[in-house]
This record gives C-alpha cells, sequence and structure tokens, in this order.
C-alpha cells in the first residue's frame, strides 16, 4: 500500500513554476529519500503534504484520503519534523512532549508512557536541561521524538541533517533507521550518502519533476559502473598513459580514472601490457547516487 501518493501537482510562484506536474508514490514501511538540489521545490512538497500550502492542481492522497488545503484531517496521520523546528526553549523534553500530547488530545498515561519510549529512542531519556541548552543535533533528535509522539503512519523530515556535523548526521540517521517498523520515514535531503545508507527507495525532483524513481538498487543499476581507476607504480607512467589516452583524468599522483566503453578500457590494458608499464591497482568504480544524480539533473 502507498502511504503517500501525488498526481500531477503543480505550483508556481510569481513567473517560476517551482512545481510542474509531480507524481510521486511512497510505498508503506519505506524510508524514501526525496532528493533534488536547494530550491528544487522539496520543502514546497512536503508543505502541500500537511495541507499548508495550496497546490495550483493536482491532487494529494495520505493513506488513500485527500488532502485539502487548509482542512488537515490527513494530518492525523503524519509525524512532520522542519528543517529548523522551534521549541518552548524554557522547558525540558519530557515538558515539552507532555504539552504536545496534551494539544493533540492523548490521554494522560499514553503521553507519560510514550514520551518516555520516544526518548529513549532519540537519546535524551536522562536529559533533564532546558531546551535553551540544546545543541542543533539534539533538539533535531526532540524534533524527531515530538513527530512520533502520535504514532504516526509517515514521518516526514524536511533536510533533517543538513547542518549537522558527522557525528549529529549519523545520530539522526540511525534513529531514522530505528524507526522505520513503527511508521514510513519520507526524507528529503540533497545529501547522497545519506540516501545510500538508509533509504530503501528514493526520487531525484529536478525542474518541479520528478526525474527517476525506485528502489536504491534499481537506482543504481541504471549506470553499470562509475568508470574505472588504474593506478601506476611511477608517477612517470602515469604521465605516459595520459598522453596516450587523452580521456585519462589524474585524481592522485599515480592514480587515474578513466570513463568509457569497455573496448577502449580494454585497449589502455592492451597499451599497458604491450609496452611492460607496472600497475599497481585496476579498479572498477561501483556506481553511485551522486553520479546518477548528477547525470539526470545536468
Amino acid at each position: 500500500m502507498d502511504v503517500l501518493a501525488m498526481q500531477n501537482l503543480k505550483k508556481r510562484f510569481g513567473s517560476k513554476e517551482v512545481l510542474c506536474g509531480l507524481d510521486l508514490s511512497v510505498p508503506e514501511h519505506s524510508i524514501f529519500g526525496f532528493i533534488g538540489k536547494n530550491g528544487a521545490g522539496k520543502t514546497t512538497t512536503m508543505k502541500a503534504i500537511v495541507g499548508l500550502l495550496k497546490p495550483d492542481s493536482g491532487e494529494l492522497f495520505v493513506m488513500g484520503e485527500k488532502v485539502h488545503f487548509g482542512q488537515t484531517s490527513t494530518n492525523r496521520y503524519i509525524g512532520y519534523l522542519p528543517d529548523v523546528p522551534e521549541f518552548y526553549s524554557y522547558m525540558t523534553p519530557p515538558e515539552y512532549l507532555k504539552l504536545c500530547g496534551e494539544v493533540s488530545g492523548m490521554n494522560k498515561s499514553d503521553i507519560e508512557t510514550r514520551s518516555k519510549e520516544l526518548l529513549e529512542l532519540v537519546g535524551l531519556g536522562r536529559e533533564r536541561r532546558r531546551i535553551k541548552g540544546f545543541s542543533r543535533g539534539m533538539k533535531q533528535r526532540l524534533g524527531i521524538a515530538q513527530a512520533l509522539l502520535n504514532r504516526p503512519k509517515l514521518l516526514i523530515c524536511d533536510e533533517p541533517t543538513s547542518a549537522l556535523d558527522p557525528a549529529g548526521r549519523k545520530e539522526i540517521l540511525d534513529i531514522l533507521l530505528a524507526v522505520r517498523e513503527q511508521t514510513t520515514v519520507l526524507f528529503s535531503t540533497h545529501i547522497l550518502s545519506d540516501v545510500e545508507r538508509i533509504c530503501t527507495e528514493a526520487a531525484f525532483l529536478n525542474e518541479g519533476k520528478i526525474a527517476m524513481q525506485g528502489t536504491i538498487a534499481e537506482l543504481r543499476s541504471k549506470r553499470s559502473s562509475d568508470g574505472f581507476i588504474i593506478e601506476t607504480v611511477q608517477k612517470e607512467a602515469a604521465h605516459t598513459l595520459i598522453k596516450a589516452f587523452g580521456d585519462l583524468r589524474r585524481t592522485e599522483q599515480n592514480e587515474l580514472v578513466f570513463h568509457g566503453s569497455e573496448d577502449r578500457f580494454f585497449a589502455i590494458m592492451q597499451y599497458v601490457a604491450e609496452n611492460r608499464i607496472s600497475v599497481q591497482k585496476i579498479e572498477q568504480r561501483e556506481p553511485t547516487l551522486e553520479s546518477l544524480f548528477l547525470e539526470v539533473t545536468k
């Protein structure tokens, strides 16, 4: 079952058309990477999903129910973490989650049980400081706990790792991996390595349309490889190869990268053998989402 589906979604701001007939589906219990450059329309799409922004045309469905701007009944299925979450800084994490639970109509015992469970999950179970003293990463973790409080069917995360250091990014990604059994995650980002690490499926957003969508394995299969690495023993040998084959590119002193057909690669290998050039390493590079994304968004 698709937790989220959109059909021919369009949105224009002035003369700029941000969404140009967006079609997207997110299957249940997936971690879905929604990938695009800055300004590609990811946040615009997120706001339309939660009914905060009215599309010019097209339809959105959450758990099979149509989303209507300003009538947010479908938001009972959604937990939302914005790119910069805001909190009441004078509160502690348990106090903040208690307030959120009361506002959303949860009963007292459920709020207490669920808050304790989620704060443990995000690594804030023993934290009693007020939120004003929290780092950006700690606030993101608390934001995930708040977004999961009502046991949503869909957790939307708008670029949750974009401003974090490597340790903070790892913490957030580990949490998103851990909650997959509880919910479906829609994970908006422009950091391709994060997508490769945790996502089961992904879609590339380019110029307001979905350029490509599928499982991570399906997307990688669109490219057989990202070329070959040839590392020579001596730097003079690398220079000789570059002179003989202009399509070789030096990445390090003795390391060359080749992008091209296998026939061309075998011609290079024949030249290496005939001229007795000492080679330390020959390696076929695995295809990456980054290289595919750059190719489809040129």
